[in-house]
């Protein structure tokens, strides 16, 4: 079977790459350009350790064909840094003992800069109705939603 090409941007950059015509999103990130930080928790799509953001929407990886990435933009949590600089909810989720194994830390992380991206100042309830498609096995989700609270107020804080 040929491989086909995909011209994609990922973080910020132009990136290509070759895969089978079947091969998930998630497996050409981990395997073919060895961004290993996007996990496989299920391969159903019912964990969200797999999130990215496609095009600025939150999606699981694991449920989306490499070749539909062609001309897209994702962003994986290999981007969410800055350099050297954790973004602030990276930080946030250091402090705040947010995570613990690891699995589910980097689609948390994807989706709730997706909320804080798209709202600001959301409610408790509303990070937990973002947050409800990524599971945590380890550190239960008290600690990850107050950790995505307080860094939405020091972000709208820094913004005044």
């Amino acid at each position: 079977m040929a491989k086909l090409h995909v011209a994609t941007t990922i973080n910020g950059e132009p990136m290509e790459f070759l895969c089978d015509p079947g091969q998930s999103l998630l497996d050409a990130l981990r395997g073919t350009l060895g961004l290993t930080g996007t996990k496989e928790g299920c391969g159903t799509g019912d964990c969200g350790a797999c999130s990215i953001t496609l095009d600025g929407r939150l999606v699981c990886s694991c449920l989306m064909l490499a070749a539909e990435a062609e001309g897209r933009e994702i962003a994986t949590i290999e981007g969410m840094a800055a350099g050297e600089d954790l973004h602030p909810l990276q930080q946030k989720f250091l402090e705040m003992a947010a995570l613990q194994c690891g699995i589910c830390t980097p689609g948390m992380l994807i989706a709730a800069r997706n909320l804080l991206e798209r709202n600001p100042d959301p409610t408790e309830t509303e990070v937990r109705f973002w947050l409800a498609g990524n599971l945590c096995r380890c550190t239960g989700y008290d600690k990850i939603v107050r950790a995505v609270m307080e860094t939405a107020e020091e972000m709208r804080g820094a913004a005044r």
